[in-house]
């Protein structure tokens, strides 16, 4: 039974409607209206302690091209392509596989494999910090986005195993039968018959690994210095000023930083909201 339009709800209804809904996303959008408010505010407004009010002057909205071209700007979003992309490649490739291989075939270990899959996304990164920080210098990946990627690969693998394995599994296994009548080897049932059929899932988890990967500033400060290697959300700090904070600078900067993955949200949008929704209805 469909849910019925508004003006046909009952009045309690009708009342969570028209306040708790724009209560919910006022909280929801704050934080996002004050960083774009303080992205077009002039630097007097700062050192004048107008922080809240509207901007005194529209020169502010020059704070976008400072902060694109007069700053490393482009140089740090490079880095984050450099990093992102390659991260979720690796990590979705890798997954697939693993998935493929804990979902389809049954030996002793299968269960406790996955397992230990499942347990490594419960452990704090925060543990992690200090060994794996030794351990990138002692391979010479630190400060390189090299190192930056194998570790994002290493660390996503855990959960997009799970995902990957449990979406296999809601798969037809007669399709693999079929295949493996005609005589067909298991790396082409995988390429051929599998990997067809996981697009959505594919498309879905790329999205959510380069959402997270983009947005991470943990381990790229952790991993990372310098206008070399640094990602954006790191090389963002670097507008502030040795006794004060660019809070303009560094607003504008925030948001030309979110415009990536909004953009890839919604250019995948059909295929990311069908690879969560699939399965979900019989």
């Amino acid at each position: 039974m469909f849910p019925q339009p508004i003006e046909k709800q009952p009045q309690a209804a009708q009342l969570a409607y028209k306040t708790m809904l724009p209560i919910a996303l006022l909280f929801w959008l704050a934080p996002l209206l004050a960083v774009a408010l303080f992205s077009i505010k002039p630097d007097a407004d700062f050192t004048s302690g107008n922080y809240w009010g509207l901007p005194s002057s529209f020169e502010g909205t020059a704070n976008y091209g400072r902060v694109f071209f007069d700053s490393d700007m482009p140089r740090y979003l490079l880095n984050s392509f450099l990093i992102t992309i390659p991260t979720v490649i690796g990590a979705v490739a890798l997954s697939a596989m693993t998935g493929f291989a804990l979902g389809i075939y049954k030996f002793r270990t299968n269960i406790w494999i996955f397992f230990m899959f499942v347990a490594g996304n419960f452990v704090p990164f925060q543990i992690l910090m200090v060994p794996v920080r030794d351990l990138t210098l002692e391979m010479g990946l630190y400060n390189t986005k090299t190192g930056l990627v194998l570790f994002h690969v290493a660390f996503q693998t855990g959960f997009c195993t799970l995902f990957m394995r449990n979406f296999i599994r809601a798969l037809p296994f007669e399709l693999i039968e079929a295949a493996r009548v005609e005589g067909v080897s298991e790396w082409r049932i995988f390429w051929y018959v599998v990997l067809p059929l996981m697009k959505p899932a594919l498309a879905a988890l790329s999205v959510l690994i380069f959402t997270f990967i983009w947005n991470d500033y943990f381990w790229a400060v952790v991993l990372t210095q310098g206008a070399e290697s640094q990602p954006v959300t790191a090389g963002i700090t670097s507008f502030n000023a040795q006794y004060r904070a660019a809070y303009h600078l560094m607003s504008a900067g925030s948001i030309v930083a979110a415009l990536p993955p909004v953009a890839m949200f919604f250019l995948m949008q059909r295929h990311f909201i069908a690879g969560l929704t699939l399965g979900a209805v019989k």
